[in-house]
């Protein structure tokens, strides 16, 4: 531990401290602790996408995976990035038309039941826990290799600040939070990829031909199939990067931070083009990761690789560009871990407590009362769950979550917005065919079950054999709707002719 890691960890939270205060005396109504009140513009929303997509999981774990595995890894970066076209396309604009505060808003715009309500959070509390515990996991490594503390520790500190952002600043504070943190992540990324570049004269075709000498794999680094070696695994891996997106909670629930479906649009560009870029440079982290520091000294610090973009900087630039990436990546990871227990906890307090438990009435303050117990009761369950989960790669523990997300609130999300005849039996197996099947198939994947000591969380055969199983549960998400909507026979043609309108125009008959 050194002065200069201490003093920029201090300021990075003493930043996004001062953020919070300001935004706790802005944040009065419920609108403004879910949504910030509509008020951002479409290049802030951009950034606070980009800030809120670019997880641990991208810096962290995907410079991790391009080192240990090269080509392999770079699935992550493939599959993140084309998975914004699904949004632009799909699903941006209809969603912030229909939605108000969370997923569930929006199915209900077309279906107002119960069931589908209570549903729908259900599946976002489970996409929520999955990714929380990646970047907790990423976070809890990070802070031990700099200050050397225990795991628990680390963990336990990152919580503590990420629901204290949720608590106090509600979405204003979270979303400030996220711009900044993008503006400083694409700055630690643009300079550690400069310096790389410089390593190899500034020669790409340079880069990649040394590349192939420069690890234990040889050639093999640079092609397919040193970690997916079944290409149906490979396949299940891109789909659910690929889909995920377009269903996960705390990137949706940011379409409703702007005034109009104009804005949302203009935000979707914003980030694509700051994520596109990102995702780019990731090869230049990775494959420098690989060459300057080794594959041995990354998996000695971490054994899944989430260490190799600090250990890159230090090689690099020192002890104080490894300081600025590592409070840049603790940025990084407080930024997302509060757009996450935002969005879980208002899944438990607007969509369970207030609309189901309360139908709908309830007072301002109570609700707010409500989110903060929630946010405490995430926070939580996550910590408890990061604990165990410390050699696992962050970034694959977020596929399992882009899994869910592509298997259960997808299907729901496109049937609601494009087919007439989809009812609420639909929307209901729709979700809970996705979302049982993804769980229970990661429960008898390689993941979860190997014969190999250490190489899961249990030694035994896994009876599921790809380790992500979105190539059979996204097709099972889309069956259940489909079943369900055809087998009840129950339409409301009227109800979908309303919801067309809304979703294409944005016009509300309430207003």
């Amino acid at each position: 531990m050194n002065a200069t890691v201490i003093t920029l960890f201090l300021l990075i939270v003493a930043s996004t401290l001062i953020i919070t205060y300001y935004a706790a005396k802005r944040t009065r109504t419920a609108s403004e602790f879910y949504t910030a009140g509509g008020g951002l513009s479409g290049w802030q929303n951009g950034l606070a996408i980009a800030g809120d997509y670019l997880s641990a999981a991208s810096f962290l774990g995907i410079a991790g995976a391009i080192a240990l595995f090269g080509f392999d890894g770079f699935f992550f970066s493939l599959g993140y990035l084309v998975a914004y076209l699904v949004v632009l396309f799909i699903v941006a604009e209809p969603l912030r038309n229909l939605g108000r505060y969370t997923l569930a808003d929006m199915i209900n715009a077309r279906f107002d039941a119960k069931k589908v309500r209570a549903v729908a959070a259900l599946s976002t509390i489970t996409i929520v826990i999955f990714y929380m515990i990646a970047q907790l996991v990423g976070a809890g490594a990070l802070i031990q290799l700099l200050f050397g503390i225990d795991y628990w520790l680390a963990v336990l500190i990152v919580g503590v600040m990420m629901t204290i952002y949720v608590l106090f600043g509600g979405m204003t504070a979270t979303s400030w939070v996220q711009i900044i943190k993008a503006i400083l992540l694409m700055l630690g990324t643009v300079i550690i990829s400069f310096m790389v570049l410089a390593k190899f004269n500034f020669n790409p075709f340079s880069m990649f031909s040394q590349m192939k000498t420069a690890t234990p794999l040889g050639a093999d680094y640079l092609n397919p199939g040193v970690k997916y070696k079944v290409p149906l695994d490979t396949l299940s891996l891109m789909l659910a990067l690929v889909l995920g997106t377009a269903g996960l909670p705390h990137i949706l629930m940011r379409f409703f931070t702007v005034k109009d479906a104009k804005t949302a649009r203009s935000s979707v560009m914003w980030a694509t083009w700051i994520v596109g870029l990102f995702y780019i440079m990731t090869i230049f982290l990775g494959f420098g990761a690989a060459a300057f520091v080794g594959s041995e000294t990354i998996i000695k610090a971490n054994p899944a690789g989430n260490m190799a973009a600090p250990l890159l900087a230090q090689v690099l630039g020192g002890d104080f560009l490894m300081s600025f990436v590592a409070a840049v990546a603790f940025a990084t990871i407080l930024a997302v871990v509060a757009g996450l227990v935002l969005s879980g906890a208002s899944a438990f307090a607007h969509d369970i407590y207030g609309q189901i438990i309360k139908k709908g009435k309830i007072s301002e303050k109570k609700q707010m009362l409500a989110a903060r117990y929630a946010s405490i009761a995430v926070s939580i369950f996550s910590i408890l769950l990061a604990l165990f989960a410390q050699k696992m790669n962050v970034a694959f523990l977020v596929s399992l979550a882009f899994c869910v997300a592509a298997s259960a609130n997808l299907p729901v999300i496109i049937f609601t917005i494009y087919w007439k005849k989809f009812n609420t039996a639909g929307a209901v197996t729709g979700m809970l065919s996705g979302l049982l099947s993804a769980l229970i198939l990661v429960a008898i994947s390689p993941n979860v079950f190997s014969p190999i000591e250490g190489a899961a969380i249990f030694i035994g055969e896994p009876i599921f054999p790809l380790t992500n199983p979105a190539l059979i549960s996204v097709p099972l998400g889309f069956l259940g709707a489909y079943a369900g909507t055809i087998l009840s026979q129950e339409q409301d043609l009227a109800r979908y002719a309303e919801v067309k309108v809304r979703a294409n125009t944005g016009y509300r008959g309430d207003k």
